[in-house]
């Protein structure tokens, strides 16, 4: 086994690889047990480490997440050759038939001259790929179809507007959406007030949450990506005040809020003197 996947092709070697590994005879007994939603936590989080790969401009980082999702792909494809539904080589091929297929203006004799004009196209092309996908299933046609319910939530809520706006259900600009914002906002306030119970609470939170993911959408912005800046900022800021605080040899956990703040500020002072992006005001809120 070992000398045949050896002077194999990269990708042949590695559907080799797996198939060893899920030998019920002599692979790995890990690798056996598994199954499609025991992966599938896994192939997110692939997915995710490429991503961070990208951001950090890592190539050497990319290269070996790249492989790692590549595998998840493979494994996949293991366990469904195994059941007897299709094997890695026919989900390669329907991909490229699909690429193909989206592409007339390269493997055909359509003309496309800009990048706009082929996201008009492709979009024609996906819209009657979902329709014929409803069908299939019995599903009443819908320009929602086809938003995977395993999408990040704010993701997913996105996703849903900017498909919604494509049939003209949409605001008017973003400030329309801000005002929206507003209302949300004093509804959450309200129920708080009225000390109404967890329910009514996620509800209205989650209504506030789903109009800043539009607003976002209005102002041309990535939700999950401007709180995924966020989350960074958050963290690289309190990892300051910890840090600050174990030169003064104190804990985090020992401190007054107040004491909290001042370090919070500071760390935020320090930033803005190293040139470091910052919020205007200085609140302990990223």
């Amino acid at each position: 086994m070992h000398d045949r996947t050896a002077q194999s092709s990269g990708i042949d070697r590695l559907v080799q690889v797996m198939a060893r590994l899920r030998d019920p005879d002599s692979g790995c007994p890990w690798d056996i047990e598994q199954t499609f939603d025991t992966i599938a936590p896994y192939t997110i989080e692939e997915a995710h480490e490429v991503a961070e790969a990208i951001r950090n401009g890592d190539m050497d980082e990319l290269r070996d997440e790249l492989g790692d999702l590549l595998l998840q792909v493979v494994y996949h494809a293991r366990i469904a050759e195994e059941d007897g539904h299709f094997d890695f080589e026919t989900v390669a091929n329907h991909v490229a038939d699909k690429m193909i297929q989206r592409h007339p203006h390269v493997f055909g004799n359509d003309v496309v001259t800009t990048a706009e004009a082929q996201s008009v196209n492709w979009e024609a092309q996906k819209a009657r790929e979902r329709a014929e996908r409803a069908a299939k299933y019995g599903r009443e046609p819908s320009a929602l179809e086809g938003i995977a319910l395993g999408f990040p939530a704010l993701m997913r809520a996105w996703k849903l507007q900017k498909r919604a706006a494509r049939v003209g259900f949409d605001w008017s600009d973003a400030r329309a959406v801000l005002d929206k914002v507003d209302e949300e906002l004093a509804e959450v306030r309200a129920e708080i007030d009225a000390g109404t119970g967890h329910d009514r609470l996620q509800d209205e939170l989650g209504d506030l949450l789903f109009t800043v993911a539009n607003l976002a959408r209005k102002l041309g912005v990535d939700p999950e990506g401007a709180l995924r800046e966020t989350n960074a900022k958050f963290e690289r800021r309190f990892r300051g005040v910890e840090q600050r605080l174990a030169r003064e040899g104190r804990d985090p956990a020992d401190q007054a809020l107040d004491d909290l703040e001042a370090h919070w500020k500071a760390v935020k002072h320090a930033e803005r003197a190293g040139g470091a992006a910052d919020d205007s005001d200085g609140s302990q809120s990223a």
